[in-house]
């Protein structure tokens, strides 16, 4: 079986390319390399260094003839699609049509989609939030995000291609990029092992739901096994932790010295968001198997070894 997937050279996308291939599945790669890097990326994945939006796209279609696709590539940071929403919904929703428009033409059984649970529900109307929860997102990232789940049901409806939505918390772990604008374990880390300050947005009472890279690639895998068809499955941990909290965790385990000091608050970032991933449970036997104290050790045992090797 050969799966595409997108932004497979990315923070995520490259953990799932490679439980993918220690699997036995065959693996083709898309990512543009904007954010992602080839240091990341499995040598036993063919890559094309291409933009989804691309109307390339169709050759490497026509090439590879994929089975699956897994689409991991999009624009994440939810202060620049504040800031453009335009770039915002031309790689996260034009990217993902032209991404189904050529699973449509080259018979692709199944379409795995990377959503966001952080951002589509908005405000929580009750905690931890369900699927069922009301979708009211208050930034344009969590609504470009859901918009792709539309289009999936309409190409379901239209022309039968079945597909799974996995709707990711705060994801953190090895590979994320410790200077980009999204990811606050990564960048704390990152400042903290190079005694620079850290700035924590508002208050820091923002409270997140926070998952361990190699739980969230475990669940692409048990959703390809599954192959549970047309559904949404929350990935979370059930229970919030406050960004003051993830500080001060890894002020302890990194010996840090400065203390903490706060900027203003992020425009469209949501106040208080947890997942309940019991369906996930229920139906393809996903749990988070990593919990928070041994994620962020493993995480910064990660930048350290980096560092030594540079």
């Amino acid at each position: 079986m050969k799966i595409l997937v997108t932004g497979g050279a990315g923070f995520i996308g490259s953990h799932v390319v490679d439980l993918y291939l220690e699997h036995g599945y065959e693996v083709v790669v898309v990512d543009d390399l904007s954010t992602g890097s080839r240091s990341n990326l499995n040598p036993a994945a063919k890559l094309y260094q291409v933009d989804i939006r691309s109307r390339d796209l169709i050759q490497i279609f026509e090439e590879e003839i994929p089975d699956i696709i897994n689409h991991h590539a999009a624009q994440i940071d939810v202060r620049r699609s504040t800031v453009d929403p335009i770039f915002d919904a031309d790689v996260n929703i034009i990217g993902s049509i032209n991404l189904l428009e050529c699973a449509r033409q080259y018979g692709v059984r199944h379409f795995i989609y990377i959503s966001s649970g952080g951002a589509i529900y908005g405000e929580p109307e009750y905690l931890p939030c369900d699927e069922e929860h009301p979708i009211k997102p208050i930034c344009q990232y969590g609504a470009s995000k859901h918009t792709v789940e539309h289009y999936l049901y309409m190409y379901h409806q239209n022309y039968d291609i079945n597909y799974t939505i996995l709707r990711y918390p705060n994801v953190y772990g090895p590979r994320q990029d410790p200077n980009g604008e999204a990811g606050v374990v990564a960048i704390f880390i990152g400042k903290m092992l190079n005694d620079e300050q850290v700035v924590i947005n508002g208050d820091g009472e923002q409270v997140r739901d926070f998952v361990y890279v190699s739980d969230c690639a475990r669940a692409n895998l048990l959703a390809l096994q599954a192959l549970k068809t047309n559904t949404a499955y929350n990935l979370g941990s059930n229970h919030g932790t406050s960004v003051n909290e993830i500080f001060s965790h890894l002020k302890t385990m990194t010996g840090y010295k400065n203390p903490e000091v706060h900027g203003p608050a992020k425009l469209g970032e949501t106040r208080r968001i947890y997942l309940n991933a019991d369906k996930a449970k229920r139906e393809i036997g996903w749990v988070p198997t990593v919990n928070l104290k041994d994620g962020l050790e493993h995480t910064i045992a990660y930048f350290n070894s980096i560092a030594l090797n540079k």
